[in-house]
């Protein structure tokens, strides 16, 4: 492993190290950044040093007011670094951390630090830069792909396992990810059991006890009686020793299995509690698994209100429970999509996933400055005056809805998805106002290329009779 502790720090470089935290803790984030660089450049292995070094620059940048006139110098720095990378991987790292000082989620400057410390053979310093990429966009496929092989690489079995977890999670067709995944937790089962390092068979396997164990933590998927077995021996283990984060988490991993996630969440929270948040993939589990309860709470709710129960007393508490729980789910994911904002407060992609969750909430004029905004953006401008006709619409200023949606569908030359959104509620809004004809007439422009967009074909159809 190319990883040293602080221990092995010489005394000087201890002395700065705790220099550093205390100019931390007093918020002096710019000199405690100059003594970790200063730290790294003598000792680039440090791997805990680096990772205070990039949490410091994060809280530095949301900190930092920035502006849109802001002119990033990145882009070039990246181009040197990795032209040098060739010669001297080791001061190409150094190059790439002056860009990571102002833009610590940069994706180029993070994948080039990956590649420069593969190449001078300090994975762990290549897994910590993808890992900061994940923390700004976990959903990111190919920095998870490129994780995975990275934990190939090192022989780290399990949190291989949980990478490919997270990718079937997000594309469950994804086939290759199952089978790496599948890969990876046969190797992971073949280390636990011993099979590496046990002469024989007979000294593997103790008893028949034993033989069991092993024989089903060699499965991908457990179920009934053999799941519960392993989930009481994690909580054995776990009782001896509590603090110990790998059992936290196998627990949560075991109790999602079982389909338990009320229990899978407690579990998975403990290991974010034990990691003080360090660790952006148990904190992201955590949201994950939340996600998923309410989206099942809520199914549950509304197959419910859709059958013609006679109670209208339980119809009024269902129907409660289910706003109630929408409104939980909202809150989710404006607070993870609030995070995002500030961690990179110029990204206009970022601001718009807000805005539209926040229009998804409900709180159309929260939404507006952030909708107004992104309306500034060429890449997202479609988008925002989308969401900022639907907000204008809720808040009953339909002659500005009106005016948005026009100049937005003014911007699309073929009749795409989007386009077909901007015409209808376009159409919706000219029947609100009373103009009849200019509604019609959207509704026939989507039914001249889609009859079976929505109710389209109804309007127009019966327009003729």
């Amino acid at each position: 492993m190319a990883v040293k502790t602080e221990k092995e720090l010489s005394e000087t470089q201890h002395a700065h190290w705790l220099k550093a935290v205390a100019a931390i803790e007093l918020r002096n984030f710019g000199y405690a950044i100059s003594l970790l660089q200063g730290i790294l450049k003598q000792e680039p292995e440090f791997l805990t040093g680096r990772q205070l070094l990039r949490r410091t620059e994060v809280t530095k940048s949301k900190a930092t007011k920035r502006t849109i006139f802001n002119i990033s110098t990145a882009p070039l720095a990246v181009m040197k670094a990795q032209r040098e990378m060739k010669k001297d991987p080791k001061r190409a790292i150094e190059m790439i951390e002056k860009v990571l000082e102002e833009e610590p989620y940069h994706q180029q400057a993070n994948l080039v630090l990956k590649q420069a410390a593969v190449t001078a053979g300090w994975p762990e310093i290549a897994v910590f830069a993808l890992q900061t990429l994940l923390e700004e966009n976990p959903r990111d496929v190919k920095v998870l792909r490129e994780l995975g092989r990275l934990h190939r690489d090192l022989e780290q079995s399990e949190q291989e396992v949980e990478v490919y977890n997270r990718i079937s999670e997000i594309d469950p067709l994804d086939a290759e990810a199952l089978r790496l995944g599948k890969d990876a937790a046969a190797r992971a089962s073949m280390a636990t059991g011993g099979w590496t390092r046990a002469e024989s068979y007979r000294d593997l396997i103790k008893d028949k006890e034993l033989a069991v164990s092993l024989e089903q933590r060699n499965r991908t998927k457990l179920s009934g009686e053999a799941l519960d077995l392993q989930i009481a021996e994690a909580y054995a283990h776990h009782q001896a020793e509590p603090r110990n984060v790998d059992l936290v988490r196998k627990l949560g991993v075991l109790n999602e299995q079982k389909d338990d996630l009320a229990t899978a969440i407690e579990w998975y929270q403990y290991a974010v509690n034990l990691t003080g948040g360090a660790d952006a993939g148990l904190v992201r589990k955590v949201s994950d698994l939340k996600m998923k309860w309410f989206e099942r709470e809520i199914a549950g709710h509304e197959e419910f209100l859709a059958t013609d129960s006679g109670d209208e007393e339980l119809r009024a508490k269902r129907a409660g429970e289910l706003a109630a729980a929408k409104k939980k789910r909202a809150e989710i994911l404006i607070d993870e999509a609030r995070k995002r904002v500030d961690r990179n407060p110029t990204n206009p992609q970022f601001r718009l996933e807000l805005a539209e969750h926040l229009v998804n909430a409900g709180r159309f004029r929260e939404a507006l400055p952030g909708l107004q905004r992104a309306r500034q953006n060429p890449n997202v401008r479609l988008k925002a005056m989308s969401l900022l006709g639907r907000c204008y619409h809720e808040l009953g200023m339909l002659d500005l809805a009106a005016k948005q949606l026009e100049e937005a569908a003014k911007g699309l030359l073929s009749m795409d998805s989007m386009k077909k959104e901007i015409v209808y509620n376009l159409g919706r809004i000219y029947e609100t106002m009373g103009d009849k004809q200019r509604s019609l007439n959207c509704m026939k422009e989507i039914y001249e290329a889609d009859s079976e967009y929505k109710d389209v074909a109804t309007r127009v159809e019966i327009s003729y009779e």
